[in-house]
């Protein structure tokens, strides 16, 4: 049987309008719609027949019921509903009706054809509506992760619609002690505040630990700025509480969900956060990224810089000081879990490498420590040996007691290569 013998025996089940005549043959010739298609094939016909083609309504066709005819409606409505958000990209899910999706594989069976032939109803309501949409709102149609995603629900007449999140990605600097990364809620009330009745007295019935963390003093503002519904702060690890963030700062990315506005003067949010911190944290680098960045974030390999003021329990000398430092340089260290973490991490031991290892006496019972290692590394283990569960120490090696008075990270930077590869930035 010739395509022309099929789309004539199509037409003859019934009143079958012009797309779904060309869906069937949806992977015939390019550049066409289904519409078009199924026309052609009308026309085609009609001059093998020498007979006028026959002209079908879409209201009034069996197999689609008409609702091919709503592509120009279905598109008005998906724009209406992100009327006032900013997007730059969007994708069209269509959930066909199950009668339509009956009447289509009826269609096909009535002349032997391909339950698959062609395409489905919903990939062609997916691409028409989406053409229209993306010239409707002047974006352009992403089918991988993009701002908006619009579900059709052509059974229930409905539009369903998800704005999927915005991302910033920085760097911040801590510039005071006793400021977590996050938001740290009290362990005793579970952040509520109260014991039964009463205020927490652990935490004054704040029901945080810290008044102040680094996600408070950037989130709120990143979030206030995109309007958006809640923002979430993903940093590259986290330095102790009482550790300052210094030098080149740590990375970070500001997930804000359901934001209203994309289109953000970075350079002035940056200025916002920093006036809003006032001196306690400093954002540079301030950068709109992809989704993919969060992962890259908390997943890409990162060596670490630390200063550490050491204080000693004994006289300590420059040359033995010396000699420790070089052994540990180059050294792989074996850490089993610290005892200022075990109750919230996992009991193992853990083999990380010290890069580098310098330092310089002020003094006989004091010292400034510069240490460059793998991700992961326990600083104030690596200084005092925690009762032997790191090995080998500084204190170890210098048979004296030794710990961290005062602790500052000066880089994160990852170990193969920089955290700010352009694919990760829109």
């Amino acid at each position: 049987m010739s395509i022309l013998d099929e789309a004539a025996a199509l037409a003859d089940t019934g009143p079958v309008c012009d797309s779904c005549l060309g869906r069937v043959y949806a992977d015939r010739s390019f550049g066409l719609t289904n519409a078009e298609r199924g026309r052609s094939l009308r026309v085609a016909h009609g001059l093998e027949t020498d007979e006028e083609p026959e002209s079908v309504e879409t209201a009034d066709c069996w197999v689609c019921e008409g609702e091919c005819a709503r592509f120009d409606e279905w598109a008005e409505r998906c724009a209406a509903a992100v009327e006032g958000t900013e997007f730059e990209t969007y994708q069209v899910g269509t959930r066909a009706p199950p009668l339509v999706e009956e009447n289509e594989a009826l269609l096909r069976e009535e002349v032997g054809l391909d339950p698959d032939a062609g395409e489905l109803f919903k990939s062609e309501f997916n691409r028409e509506v989406g053409k229209r949409v993306g010239r409707l709102t002047d974006t352009e149609v992403d089918f991988g992760r993009p701002d908006v995603q619009f579900l059709i629900d052509v059974a229930e007449d409905r539009v369903e619609t998800t704005v999927n999140s915005a991302f910033v990605y920085g760097r911040y600097r801590k510039l005071e002690r006793d400021i977590p990364q996050t938001e740290w809620p009290c362990r005793e009330c579970d952040g509520s505040g109260r014991q039964g009745r009463e205020p927490c007295d652990h935490c004054g019935g704040s029901g945080y630990l810290y008044d102040d963390s680094v996600e408070q003093y950037v989130a709120p503002i990143v979030m206030d700025l995109m309007d958006g519904t809640e923002a979430l702060f993903h940093g590259a690890g986290r330095e102790d509480v009482d550790a300052l963030m210094l030098g080149t700062g740590r990375p970070f990315v500001v997930e804000v969900k359901e934001p209203r506005r994309r289109r953000i003067d970075v350079e002035r949010l940056e200025g916002d956060v920093n006036a809003f911190a006032d001196g306690a944290v400093e954002v540079e680098g301030l950068r709109l990224a992809t989704y993919d960045m969060v992962e890259r974030v908390k997943e890409l390999d990162a060596s670490k810089t630390y200063r550490a003021e050491v204080t000693f329990g004994g006289d300590v000398t420059a040359e033995a000081l010396a000699d420790a430092l070089e052994e540990l340089t180059g050294a792989t260290i074996r850490q089993y879990t610290p005892q200022r973490v075990d109750h919230r991490r996992a009991a193992l031991t853990r083999e990380r490498t010290v890069y580098d290892a310098s330092g310089e006496l002020s003094d006989p019972r004091h010292a400034t420590v510069e240490v460059h290692g793998q991700g992961g590394l326990y600083i104030k283990e690596l200084v005092s040996g925690d009762d032997g569960r790191t090995e080998p120490s500084l204190a170890g090696l210098l048979g004296v007691d030794a710990d961290v008075s005062a602790l500052d990270v000066t880089a994160v930077e990852g170990e193969s290569e920089a955290f700010e590869q352009s694919e990760f930035f829109r």
